[in-house]
């Protein structure tokens, strides 16, 4: 790891485990409450493609919070099914588990042992994201999420403003996260080397960037 100076760690999927299981049991509230003739985990993909097209379409205008996207984006969703629901019970069921997010097993071994320093990049809230990194006292030294940056990855600017933050050389960073779109082909347009943790949990990836490393958890980390 001498040729880095520090990493860039994505948050919900690659060190938060649940997302997958959390966004269907909000879809699953919602087909039982509204009686549709859904599938969760059918809902919760359709549910995806309006969630990721609507962050895509910002492109550095008119920067929204995830928790509005997220609520806009399930009432669109539903909508099509044929059915118009109060979409802020639901939200706050979901944003419940971004604050206190179960870990994959090998995040506190990894952070505890990792030598060098970590910055949390991603697209989050920074309630919910600071909630979480407190409730598991996890050992980083910058958070830099969307809504500071008011940048979504894959675009540049979170990544631009992580480097601004922390001071690294983007030559000498690797960013790890979870999705090849937004994790690995943001930190390439960035000038950084990025790694991949294809864990099978993950809800959906539109991406086919091609990562300088795959791993299937955190722990090559300590072994680079």
């Amino acid at each position: 790891m001498g040729a880095f100076e520090g990493i860039f760690l994505d948050f919900y999927g690659t060190l938060a485990a649940g997302d997958r299981q959390a966004v269907q049991e909000v879809c699953q509230a919602v087909i039982d409450d509204y009686a549709l003739k859904a599938d969760a985990e059918d809902l919760a993909s359709r549910w995806g493609d309006y969630y990721f097209a609507a962050i895509e379409s910002m492109d550095g205008r008119g920067f929204r919070l995830l928790r509005e996207i997220e609520h806009d984006t399930l009432i669109e969703t539903v909508r099509r099914l044929g059915a118009e629901i109060d979409a802020t019970p639901y939200i706050e069921q979901l944003n419940d588990y971004l604050a206190q997010p179960t870990l994959f097993e090998e995040v506190h071994e990894v952070l505890e042992r990792l030598h060098l320093p970590v910055c949390i990049v991603s697209n989050a809230d920074e309630r919910e994201i600071r909630m979480a990194i407190a409730h598991h006292g996890l050992p980083v030294d910058h958070v830099v999420t969307s809504e500071f940056a008011q940048s979504y990855k894959p675009e540049p600017g979170i990544f631009k403003a992580a480097l601004e933050v922390t001071g690294w050389r983007a030559d000498r960073v690797l960013h790890v996260g979870d999705s090849l779109h937004s994790d690995v082909g943001g930190a390439h347009n960035a000038g950084l080397k990025a790694a991949w943790v294809s864990r099978s949990e993950r809800i959906k990836d539109i991406g086919t960037d091609q990562p300088d490393f795959t791993w299937p958890d955190l722990r090559p980390l300590l072994t680079m």
